[in-house]
């Protein structure tokens, strides 16, 4: 089958080689897919760059996120050939979306909910089931709060922009330039703030009045040490990543005094009824118009290491998704 293999550490234009490989035996609970799309992510480049902490050893083909068909199935398998599914597949053996078929564990598909494309599908399930386990479970987010959004044009940024807006939230969209401020604006968010010198924590305040009721924290560094002050009493700082490279280092005091939280968040651990049910919710958004489609590029199979390595140098508006 035809793929694209990482073969050492660096940038993706310098590791990615494009390989013929034997199609992946699916082993018991596991299936084996034909890829129709892939969503492109950070943890790409990471995993390119041998920094990411689930990188199989070298070589292996990366792609966390797919859609596509089943091909075969393993012992065990709830699924059947010719299925079309959507889901996270077996990036951490080496057997990633990024490849004419790929491996997935049985219980991390899901069927393509209607109204998403291939593509669509493809780019959705990683960031949303993140926004959803970061806004819905863990930051308790309730109507009519307000959320601030770093990093709100990325991937992961740009499914809780508009999940938030769909819960019924105030939404602010912190961004690095104006036509992602405008891209934010274009997906429902409120307000959009573009960093520049002035403290992000007291435009943010500018625009709330009474400070956040959450901040969604996919990048880190400078920006969400700056923005955690912006919390007004009560608040909850969710960190999702690191995009800038570290974690924040926030002081406790400051959190003790205005009775606000520092809460960790996953998209993993949940039992499988959960997920069911996270499923469920996200497609009942999308079917009834709340929620919708944000990749803003459909990369072709032989242009893969080009865009990694335009999301790598950050680049890239919204979601990329590689098409076969």
């Amino acid at each position: 089958m035809d793929a694209w293999q990482v073969q050492g550490a660096g940038e993706p234009v310098d590791v990615l080689a494009r390989v013929e490989l034997p199609a992946p035996e699916p082993g018991p609970g596991f299936l084996r897919v034909r890829v129709t799309a892939a969503g492109l992510g950070l943890p790409d480049v990471l995993m390119c760059r041998g920094s990411y902490p689930l990188t199989p050893p070298l070589p292996f083909t990366p792609g966390q996120e797919v859609t596509g068909v089943v091909t075969a199935v393993g012992e065990g398998s709830t699924r059947a050939v010719g299925e079309k599914v959507m889901g996270v597949t077996a990036f951490y053996l080496g057997q990633g979306s990024l490849a004419e078929e790929c491996l997935v564990a049985d219980a991390t598909v899901h069927p393509v909910p209607a109204g998403l494309t291939d593509a669509g599908a493809a780019g959705f399930w990683i960031p949303h089931l993140t926004a959803w386990t970061g806004l819905v479970d863990r930051g308790q987010l309730a109507e009519g709060e307000s959320l601030v959004v770093l990093g709100a044009a990325g991937g992961s940024g740009i499914a809780a922009v508009q999940l938030g807006k769909a819960l019924g939230a105030r939404v602010v969209a912190v961004v690095s330039d104006d036509a992602k401020a405008e891209f934010c604006l274009g997906l429902g968010a409120d307000h959009a703030i573009v960093v520049g010198d002035e403290p992000v924590a007291s435009r943010i305040r500018e625009v709330l009045g009474d400070g956040a009721d959450l901040v969604y924290d996919p990048v880190g560094g400078d920006l969400a040490e700056d923005a955690v002050t912006s919390l007004g009493r009560g608040g909850r700082f969710l960190l999702i990543g690191f995009a800038s490279g570290r974690w924040p280092q926030i002081d406790p005091h400051a959190l003790v005094v205005t009775n606000t939280s520092l809460v960790g968040v996953i998209a993993g651990g949940q039992t499988d009824d959960e997920v069911r049910a996270i499923h469920a919710g996200l497609s009942e958004l999308i079917t009834s118009g709340r929620l919708r489609n944000a990749v803003t590029d459909e990369v072709p199979f032989d242009d893969l290491p080009a865009a990694l390595q335009r999301l790598a140098d950050r680049k890239v508006v919204g979601k990329l998704v590689l098409v076969r």
